[in-house]
């Protein structure tokens, strides 16, 4: 799936950390933050790595995508409910989604999202999915460099 030749897209790429493995390992990725100052993070960061990255500061929230034209869409630490659909409609057939965000019961632990509209409830991440086919999901609390996390996590497919 991140595999050479791949043509990924990062939504939400932050400071790159994902576009930049995905380049690494040959992919053609294109990543996409409505933050500036991260985008001038993640090319520098791309550029001491010697990795090219196509970054675009675009709203997310009315960025349109080009259908079926990625081989993979990853979507991590960002949730907008409403977009999922745009997302999903990125992937080409055959071609896989990978979100991962955080649960509601990040609450506990201080840090992060708190709001609702940032926060997956148990089992909410897969019927975002749908009609995708699963191949991997988890939901997890686990530590983060040195904090707790609570995330869902999905790859999916989409059926030829």
């Amino acid at each position: 799936m991140i595999k050479p030749g791949a043509l990924v897209l990062d939504v939400a790429c932050g400071a790159g950390r994902h576009a930049i493995a995905a380049a690494e390992r040959g992919c053609d990725v294109v990543a996409v933050d409505q933050e500036p100052d991260c985008i001038r993070v993640a090319r520098a960061t791309a550029s001491l790595r010697g990795v090219s990255v196509t970054w675009k500061s675009e709203d997310l929230t009315t960025l349109e995508f080009p259908e079926e034209a990625f081989d993979v869409v990853m979507v991590f630490n960002y949730l907008d409910r409403k977009r999922m659909g745009d997302f999903k409609r990125a992937v080409r057939p055959g071609g896989h989604l990978i979100v991962e965000t955080f649960l509601e019961t990040q609450r506990e632990f201080g840090w992060g999202p708190s709001s609702d509209k940032h926060l997956l409830k148990y089992g909410e991440l897969v019927t975002l999915v749908e009609p995708f086919e699963v191949i991997f999901a988890r939901e997890v609390i686990e530590p983060v460099d040195s904090r707790t996390a609570a995330f869902a996590s999905v790859i999916a497919q989409r059926r030829k």
